[in-house]
């Protein structure tokens, strides 16, 4: 039944002019959730942007106004919150909303006005099994020591990687976990291990502050959110090197330009240290692509890994030599595990779950890719044998 007051004010002639709803920030959420976005972008003069499976579109609601981001930000932040933001002009923080999910939240300043960015985080941490990652990601998890490094652009999904890498643990293992992030994103609850989260401004000062006493604290496991400085750099290498099991991320695109990454925050007199440092505390690292699917809604992760092996570790350590790194992994394939961005797009390719076009767009080496879906290949490769079969594009 039509509400008589809304009726009788819009037949009067001499209403006033109706006004846009207000902003309903937790209809907006559910929306988030229900069309299963990864993210939320907010700012003054748009509506609602989500970003779902990738791809970005605004949501069928009014442009927001100034006074309702205004409004947003004293509901959702602290006050030592609002105080820093109007410091520093931007702030990280995670909230709850009971019924709906939890979210990771950037608020930042552009053009004089406060825009928002929120990541969807699951309360549940997905499974290595459920994320579609390789099983050699099981085993990385389960070594006993060694720095281990998730990377990938933003949006690439290293930190869910990261949760089911520590679940993992959680499931399998009796350790002492602390982990140090800005801020927490996923919450771990204790299975068989004992798991510490610290968030950077309400459990510690600092990441510096929590890293100096860290070792300290009896870890078996550390989860450093992001390897930012020098400074984290030299603790996580200590602490890989001492025999704890060191877990953070990096934005690089793949193996090779993690290593270089790693070795360019020293300086040229330093390298020979840094590079026996890093051969004998790195573990392996896993980058990150998300691909659309073409089978269904969704994308699929294509994994590049490399195991530091005796062979990785004389190269890291040769500063005569270049990283051939592809090489390295090329070899390591069949005894150790280890694959290409390329060999693991073949492999969804082949079980027909991306397009021969996102494969072509995300490989590393498209015209290498496209040989071999042709069927050509390198007499002295065999570093695909597992992957071959009858292919048309």
């Amino acid at each position: 039944m039509a509400n008589p007051a809304v009726s009788s004010a819009s037949e009067s002639p001499n209403a006033p002019a109706q006004q846009a709803p207000a902003f309903n920030f937790k209809a907006v959420l559910q929306r988030m959730i229900q069309q299963n976005a990864s993210d939320l972008h907010l700012k003054v003069g748009r509506p609602p942007v989500l970003r779902v499976n990738g791809d970005l579109g605004s949501l069928d609601v009014p442009p927001l106004r100034p006074e309702e981001l205004k409004a947003l930000a004293e509901q959702i932040m602290t006050p030592k919150q609002v105080k820093d933001f109007a410091e520093h002009k931007e702030a990280d923080f995670a909230i709850g909303v009971p019924g709906i999910g939890r979210f990771r939240v950037n608020v930042y300043q552009q053009r004089g006005t406060i825009a928002y960015a929120l990541r969807s985080v699951p309360y549940q941490v997905r499974t290595i099994e459920e994320l579609n990652l390789p099983q050699i990601i099981s085993d990385i998890s389960l070594r006993p020591r060694g720095l281990v490094l998730v990377t990938g652009i933003t949006g690439s999904g290293k930190s869910t990687a990261l949760a089911a890498m520590i679940q993992h643990i959680n499931e399998k293992r009796h350790a002492n976990v602390i982990t140090i992030e800005d801020p927490i994103e996923f919450l771990h609850r204790d299975i068989n291990s004992s798991i510490n989260q610290r968030e950077v401004g309400a459990d510690t000062g600092s990441f510096a502050a929590a890293l100096r006493r860290v070792l300290r604290q009896d870890p078996d496991v550390i989860l450093i959110g992001e390897i930012r400085d020098i400074e984290t750099l030299e603790v996580a290498l200590k602490a890989a090197d001492t025999g704890h099991l060191v877990f953070s991320t990096l934005h690089t695109t793949d193996a090779t330009q993690t290593i270089s990454r790693v070795l360019s925050f020293y300086a040229p007199h330093q390298q020979n240290e840094v590079r026996f440092m890093l051969a004998s505390a790195l573990s392996a690292v896993v980058s990150l692509r998300l691909v659309p699917r073409a089978d269904k809604p969704g994308r699929v992760p294509a994994c590049e890994i490399l195991i530091n092996t005796a062979a990785v570790r004389d190269q890291i350590r040769d500063m005569t030599k270049s990283l051939n790194i592809p090489d390295l992994i090329r070899e390591g394939t069949v005894q150790y595990g280890m694959q290409s961005f390329d060999q693991s797009l073949m492999q969804w390719y082949r079980k027909k779950a991306i397009s021969y076009e996102s494969a072509m767009f995300f490989a590393t080496n498209p015209s290498e890719f496209a040989l071999r879906v042709q069927g050509v290949e390198g007499s002295s490769d065999k570093s695909w044998d597992a992957l071959q079969s009858d292919i048309t594009s």
